[in-house]
């Protein structure tokens, strides 16, 4: 055998290698995404809960960072939308943390406080995690929209966790701000997060998102996609059915993209108030 095809052999050895390595690695990134879904609301709970909703989940790699969570506690539907750390692998380890939290911290308190429940989950991720504030540490963990709503009272509470909210009433989109600070150890001083509280109207339309849409790079020059073209949108397709309004997201967002690689997950849920 001459050494050109000693060589050529060889190549071909390390390319059924690396073909069945990634092979392996897909499966088991595959098996991993169906542990993931099995751990978000199933659609009967969501439908259950939010009635007249939609749910726009865009994982960019099989698995996500992203992470969506429903609990209904009497007469109060708790509800939220995360973004952990990264994406694939990490994300979505950092989503189950945050998931088995959440499930741990509403079985134990009484009062049901939105910015009561973010205060417990930072310190329990900083507590799973190990984080004290040192310097070499890991700064892993989520932002976050929290979100609580009272059949009875219409009452909805919000805390963020830099994700805010927004609902439309009557043809206004009105944006409550987030608490500049993760659910995780960060540069700046811990303090308590602000629980916001709104009357809600029939007929309001809430949203909760993550920032994978706005940060979306695309467009005939390329750049992000970015919040006020995104509260436009919002506000030009709040009127429309549930279904239609996440069809209609989920065409601006393949448009604006074109070919170019989705940089982050996306997820974006809107609730119509009955």
């Amino acid at each position: 055998m001459s050494h050109d095809n000693k060589l050529y052999q060889e190549l071909l050895k390390q390319k059924d290698e690396i073909t069945r390595q990634r092979k392996e690695i897909i499966e088991s990134m595959e098996y991993a995404c169906l542990i993931q879904t099995a751990l978000l609301p199933q659609p009967s709970l969501i439908r259950k809960t939010l009635h007249d909703n939609f749910v726009l989940y865009l994982p960019k790699d099989i698995i996500s960072g992203d992470f969506y969570w429903i609990s209904e506690q009497e007469e109060n539907i708790l509800f939220t939308a995360g973004d952990c750390t990264g994406h694939g692998v990490p994300g979505a380890l950092m989503s189950i943390l945050g998931i088995t939290s959440l499930n741990e911290i509403v079985s134990e308190v009484d009062n049901l406080k939105a910015n009561r429940i973010l205060n417990k989950l930072r310190e329990k991720i900083m507590k799973s995690l190990h984080q004290t504030g040192q310097a070499n540490e890991s700064k892993d963990g989520m932002d976050i929209a929290f979100c609580i709503y009272n059949k009875k009272t219409k009452e909805l509470q919000y805390s963020g966790a830099n994700n805010p909210l927004y609902y439309i009433r009557q043809n206004i989109l009105y944006e409550i701000k987030p608490d500049k600070m993760p659910i995780g150890v960060s540069g700046i001083e811990e303090k308590s997060f602000r629980n916001n509280v709104v009357k809600m109207k029939k007929g309001d339309v809430l949203y909760i998102f993550t920032d994978g849409f706005p940060d979306q790079f695309g467009g005939p020059k390329g750049k992000k996609f970015k919040y006020k073209p995104f509260k436009n949108l919002l506000l030009e397709i709040h009127n429309k059915n549930m279904k239609e309004q996440r069809e209609i997201l989920v065409s601006s967002f393949s448009e604006w993209k074109m070919d170019i690689e989705q940089v982050d997950d996306v997820l974006v849920i809107g609730v119509r108030i009955d």
